[in-house]
C-alpha cells in the first residue's frame, strides 16, 4: 500500500494566488454591466409608459445581478489575504451600497488594484 501511495503522490505542488489560471479575471465585466444598469435607470426616468418601465426594471435587475456576480468572483476567487492587507479599503469597496455612479467609481478603483496586482 505504501508503494501505491508513493506512486500516486503528486511530484510537484503548485501554488496559485487565484482559483483559476491568471488571465481569466477582469473587472471590465462588472463595469460594463454597471454602465448598463445606469443607462437603463436613465431610460426609466425618461419614460412614463408603465409597460416600458416594467421592462426597464426587469432588465436592470438582471444586469445588476451580473454586476454582483462579477464582483463576487473577483472578491472570492481572485483577491486573497495579501491583497486585503495591502489595500485595507478593498472589503469596503465591495460592500458599500452605492448608486450607479458611485458603483462605477468603485469598480474603477478595483480595476486599478486588480491590474496593479497582476504586475506583481
Amino acid at each position: 500500500m505504501r508503494l501505491l501511495t508513493r506512486l500516486l503522490e503528486p511530484k510537484t505542488v503548485a501554488h496559485a494566488h487565484c482559483d483559476l489560471p491568471c488571465g481569466v479575471y477582469d473587472p471590465a465585466q462588472a463595469r460594463i454591466e454597471a454602465e448598463s444598469v445606469k443607462a437603463i435607470a436613465e431610460k426609466y426616468q425618461q419614460n412614463t409608459d408603465h409597460d416600458y418601465r416594467t421592462r426597464c426594471l426587469i432588465i436592470k435587475e438582471q444586469r445588476a445581478e451580473l454586476v454582483k456576480h462579477h464582483l463576487w468572483v473577483l472578491w472570492t476567487d481572485y483577491f486573497k489575504p495579501p491583497h486585503f492587507e495591502k489595500y485595507p479599503n478593498l472589503n469596503q469597496l465591495f460592500n458599500d451600497p452605492a448608486v450607479a455612479d458611485q458603483l462605477l467609481g468603485k469598480i474603477e478603483e478595483i480595476s486599478k488594484i486588480f491590474w496593479e496586482t497582476k504586475q506583481a
